[in-house]
């Protein structure tokens, strides 16, 4: 007689061999991301510290350490942030305006070219500002300098105080009817540069601390309404910029001779 085979059991914990290899790999997985992690934090540091020395070779950062620091989470050091530039001021406000305002009343009293009250002084956001009214340097509608109005600019020129300066062009709102200037803009624009070149041609002032700025109609210092404001509107400003401001560049609309 054959004997009964009995059945072969089933093993229900196979898939114990399964998990145990995936949490292996897993395990593997991490470990490999763990020290990529860790050798980009190497590199990112000597990257950093690479970028600090040659800046502070060119003297644009201070150098702090040879080994920046590094932030949580962050690829950059950072104490070589750039430093806003600050740019120089070489006299004071206070200077300046007592030096404006005494070229202004030894004009008057001299009453070479211009009348008096063609010349003002007053207090700015940037400094101070020199105004120059049209009716004593221009003729209407004009770029050009009155023949009589020179030998006032030249004694501006002679002790003009060595500081930054922008000379600004201004209008009255009434639309200007010339062949030679389509705007405001551009009649402002002219007479603030021919100021400029005669200041650059009779001073000692350097060309790169010299820029030009029109601006029309849209910087009135009195209202357009009446005649009177209109006059004062249109001038030409020499802006003495003697109060600390911030550039990000140092980039001048330069007028050169």
């Amino acid at each position: 007689m054959s004997k009964k085979k009995h059945p072969e059991h089933v093993n229900h914990e196979r898939w114990l061999v399964s998990y145990a290899d995936f949490i292996t790999l897993l395990f593997a997985f991490f470990v490999v991301l763990f020290a990529s992690g860790q050798a980009d934090k190497k590199k990112q540091q000597k990257f950093a510290s690479a970028f600090q020395q040659a800046f502070a070779q060119m003297a644009l950062f201070d150098s702090h350490s040879s080994s920046p620091a590094m932030n949580p989470g962050s690829g950059a050091n950072p104490q070589a942030t750039p430093k806003p530039i600050e740019l120089p001021l070489a006299t004071s406000g206070q200077e300046v305006e007592k030096k404006i305002t005494r070229i202004v009343h030894e004009q008057d009293a001299n009453g070479a070219g211009v009348k008096v009250g063609e010349l003002s002084v007053r207090s700015v956001q940037e400094g101070v500002a020199l105004s120059l009214h049209e009716g004593g340097f221009f003729p209407s509608g004009s770029a050009e300098l009155r023949p009589e109005a020179t030998s006032a600019l030249q004694r501006i020129a002679e002790q003009i105080p060595d500081a930054e300066i922008r000379v600004e062009g201004h209008t009255d709102n009434l639309p200007i009817h010339s062949a030679i200037y389509a705007s405001n803009w551009e009649l402002s624009s002219a007479r603030a540069a021919a100021i400029a070149h005669f200041l650059l041609l009779h001073s000692t002032l350097q060309a790169s601390h010299v820029s030009v700025a029109g601006y029309a109609e849209y910087r009135p210092v009195a209202s357009n309404a009446t005649p009177e404001g209109r006059a004062a509107n249109r001038r030409v400003d020499i802006v003495f910029l003697t109060k600390p401001h911030v550039a990000a560049t140092s980039t001048q609309a330069a007028t050169s001779n």
